[in-house]
């Protein structure tokens, strides 16, 4: 029985190479069994990290290249024919070239991973890189690596490289065409990342819009405005409109203008723009330098005093003027200070005789 023939193969050929493909599978299974429980506990002992992360980026292309190998000893026992054999042979090369830079990818990612990213979160270490930077290097890197493994898998098969490149030179020359926008997109959010104006988790201004930035894509940026709404720009129009970063403030400016009555006396004004001028000492988080208070307009109903001063950055930009009202407010009173609200006064002149007749 063994003897008979099954596609110009004789049963005990397709069993030998079938039992080649699982007895690779089951070396597969050994392997992964010593690795967990043997070699990995031997490497975490180790002070250096290096070997962890070879042993663990080495484990799955290992197990596909087992895999290559016995399919490759299995079809090469059989006879499949001239044309099968020819694909199989332009396949195994291909893959093998691939599994050789998916290991290489991988590696190359695991450390970026390991030494470099914890780098870039410290700016004490690293001033001009930061994650969101990481993540395009790394990018970068990983599709660098993945076009020369191609480019060398599609050479060893035959395929002219050069010709293929000059094919795609002019056809990514019609896509460019086609797509602009989104090229523009592209190269804005490249400006973004390298010039940094701003970052995820600050708050900018652009356009008629104020919110925090959620995340920096490629081709967009999503903001998350005061009203909770999110708001996709073009990274484009974020290079080429005017973008301003409130969070990197150094202080936050408060104006006020405060109307006294017109029956304030100087004194008294004096007096109130002393308590103004005292502010930093009642509050907390207020700026002590640039503090500006001044006695400058006559209005219809009110003396106003222009008081201007600043909020520390890490303070509440809420709760920090209400300090400032409440206490304006509470001084004010204490000192027989009245603010003074829209009225008015009508003066009648009139002679006695009128009035005595009006009387009468």
């Amino acid at each position: 029985m063994l003897e008979q023939t099954f596609y110009k193969n004789t049963l005990h050929d397709w069993i030998i190479s079938l039992a080649i493909i699982v007895g690779a599978m089951i070396l597969n299974k050994i392997i992964i069994l010593l690795n967990k429980y043997v070699i990995q506990k031997f490497t975490s002992k180790t002070k250096n990290k290096l070997d962890d992360i070879l042993v663990k980026m080495l484990q799955a292309p290992v197990l596909l290249g087992i895999t290559l190998v016995a399919i490759w000893f299995a079809a090469r026992r059989l006879d499949l024919g001239a044309s099968v054999e020819n694909a199989m042979l332009k396949s195994y090369t291909v893959l093998t070239v691939i599994n050789v830079t998916w290991f290489i990818a991988r590696l190359v990612n695991a450390l970026l991973e390991e030494y470099l990213a914890p780098k870039a979160a410290d700016q004490n270490t690293f001033k001009h890189l930061d994650i969101h930077l990481m993540s395009i290097l790394r990018r970068t890197v990983l599709a660098v690596i993945w076009s020369l493994g191609i480019v060398m898998a599609l050479n060893n098969v035959g395929v002219n490289v050069g010709t293929l490149i000059a094919g795609l030179g002019i056809g990514g020359l019609a896509f460019a065409l086609a797509a602009q926008d989104t090229i523009k997109n592209i190269f804005g959010g490249f400006t973004i990342f390298t010039d940094r104006p701003f970052r995820i988790g600050d708050r900018i201004k652009v356009d008629n819009f104020d919110g925090i930035v959620e995340d920096i894509g490629i081709r967009s940026t999503r903001i998350r405005t005061m009203e909770k709404r999110l708001i996709t720009i073009p990274n484009y129009k974020l290079v080429e409109t005017s973008v301003e970063n409130i969070s990197e403030e150094p202080l936050r400016r408060v104006l006020m203008k405060l109307g006294l009555t017109y029956n304030t006396t100087p004194d008294k004004m004096n007096e109130a723009m002393e308590i103004l001028k005292d502010m930093p000492n009642r509050v907390e988080n207020v700026e002590v330098k640039d503090l500006m208070v001044a006695f400058t307009d006559f209005t219809d109903c009110a003396l106003v005093i222009t008081f201007v001063y600043f909020i520390h950055k890490n303070a509440d930009v809420m709760q920090t003027p209400s300090h400032v009202n409440s206490e304006i407010l509470r001084s004010f009173n204490e000192a027989g200070l009245k603010f003074a609200f829209p009225t008015r006064s009508i003066y009648m002149e009139k002679e006695k005789e009128v009035l005595e007749d009006i009387q009468k």
